[in-house]
């Protein structure tokens, strides 16, 4: 199996942030037999995203993604999965429920309508619930293969890759 890891942030390609995730997830693919042909960085921009995951799934069976989930209003890698993927954007009550307890119990500042759009997910996505944030993990058919968009948020992508994505590619 091969698989491809595509950053997404603005962050990562002036240097505000390093990306380790990259390292970690091929690391962590390497262990249980999976082959890394590419790890590549794009802007917060729909044309290089879709290029890209164009790109990833026509030399890969798994594409994994981080990053692009946050709360901003530039975070558009789910509107660009949906557009990719011919899908739509559906509210996860669950996911809802997840972040509202978030802020009600552990975050001092209030809800914002831009963390509670952070429920909208892919409608033929498998939402993979991140204990750790509000931005859950998604698993969803691309055009070829597989596609894993995960939070960029370190600690939660290595949680959810460990807790929810490694068991389902063992499984595959």
């Amino acid at each position: 199996m091969y698989a491809e890891i595509l950053t997404i942030g603005d962050e990562i390609l002036i240097g505000q942030i390093v990306d380790t995730n990259s390292a970690f997830i091929a690391a962590e693919l390497h262990k249980i037999g999976v082959s890394v042909y590419q790890i590549s960085s794009v802007q917060d921009n729909r044309e290089h995203i879709l290029t890209a995951l164009k790109e990833a799934e026509s030399r890969a069976d798994i594409v994994i993604i981080t990053g692009g989930l946050g709360p901003t209003r530039d975070d558009i890698t789910k509107h660009t999965l949906c557009e990719y993927t011919g899908d739509r954007l559906r509210e996860d009550k669950e996911v809802l429920r997840h972040i509202e307890y978030l802020f009600s119990n552990y975050i001092s500042t209030p809800i914002s309508d831009l963390n509670r759009k952070q429920a909208l997910v892919p409608s033929r996505a498998d939402v993979l619930h991140n204990a750790h944030g509000t931005a859950p993990g998604m698993w969803l058919k691309g055009r070829r293969g597989v596609l894993v968009s995960l939070p960029g948020v370190p600690f939660e992508m290595k949680a959810l890759f460990t807790e929810h994505v490694v068991p389902r590619i063992i499984a595959s």
